[in-house]
């Protein structure tokens, strides 16, 4: 990938900003990306050396790296029951998973699997999905690689947008600029087979590129796709009183309320399926088909 300097940032910023350890070790595929999307993964890796990307972008998951160390040297301090930044491999279908997992605790024979996040209150508050799916595979690789039980799965969060005053003012917002959140844990089956399809799914994605076949489309959750909603509204009120997944309930709602009331269609979109989002959208069939609205 190619990185740029757009807002004429000093050589030292770019130099940190720009620096790169991640390595996937001797595997096949990473956990991260066995999660992710086959048709990204993929174009991604055609199209590196045509990706661009500035520098200042990188931020974030420069800060993320830097919590990582500094959680990463408390934990080296607090003795065997403790294992911090470990790379574990596991075999599926004939290809080598790997997953970095931050940290985990040994209790009573049984392990607690916790992954530190740089993220928004946004997430704690809403909650991700590809977190649960995640962790439940780093629980399979443990139980694979190691034969341990697990006990518990955990996000701990540092949130770069906390606000002290939303905090004292809201019981539903985060306490503390650092949170816990507890993600829920699937059977040892469920997870096992969840690792199994999506090899045998990434497999075959990468036949159909080494072949010139067609590559599987991304799906709506890939492309963190966002359903059509009907807002119930009211003259000179900016806020809806009510949003409604189905028109002819919002319509039906908006008649019962009276003739200062009306229906404001809020189209849904794929947020990731576009040209700020997806690095890989111009080399995209997918999105050249269904266009930046409707993929």
């Amino acid at each position: 990938m190619k990185l740029t300097n757009d807002h004429n940032l000093p050589d030292i910023v770019v130099d940190a900003l720009s620096t790169n350890h991640y390595s996937r070790g001797a595997s096949d595929i990473s956990v991260t990306s066995l999660i992710d999307s086959p048709r990204v993964k993929l174009l991604q890796e055609k199209h590196d050396d045509e990706m661009e990307r500035d520098v200042s972008e990188m931020i974030w998951s420069s800060f993320g790296t830097a919590v990582h160390h500094l959680f990463e040297e408390q934990a080296g301090s607090q003795g065997e029951d403790v294992i911090s930044e470990e790379r574990i491999f596991a075999e599926s279908n004939g290809w080598t998973i790997s997953g970095a997992i931050d940290l985990q605790q040994i209790e009573d024979g049984k392990v607690i699997i916790s992954d530190y996040k740089v993220t928004s209150v946004w997430s704690v508050i809403f909650g991700k999905e590809e977190w649960e799916t995640q962790l439940n595979c780093y629980a399979g690789l443990v139980r694979m690689a190691k034969q341990m039980p697990v006990k518990e799965l955990r996000i701990i969060a540092v949130l770069r947008d906390w606000q002290r005053r939303k905090a004292q003012m809201e019981d539903t917002y985060p306490q503390s600029p650092i949170t816990v959140v507890n993600i829920p844990m699937w059977s040892e089956q469920e997870a096992f087979d969840y690792l199994d399809s999506r090899v045998k799914l990434h497999q075959s994605a990468s036949f159909e590129a080494q072949t010139n076949g067609v590559l599987p489309q991304c799906s709506p959750q890939e492309r963190w796709q966002k359903d059509t909603t009907y807002a119930v509204m009211k003259k000179n009120r900016v806020r809806a009183i009510k949003i409604h997944t189905v028109e002819e309930e919002a319509e039906s709602h908006a008649s019962s309320l009276g003739k200062d009331h009306f229906i404001q269609e809020r189209l849904g979109d794929a947020t990731r399926c576009s040209q700020n989002w997806c690095g890989v959208a111009k080399w995209c069939d997918q999105y050249q088909k269904e266009g930046e609205q409707g993929c």
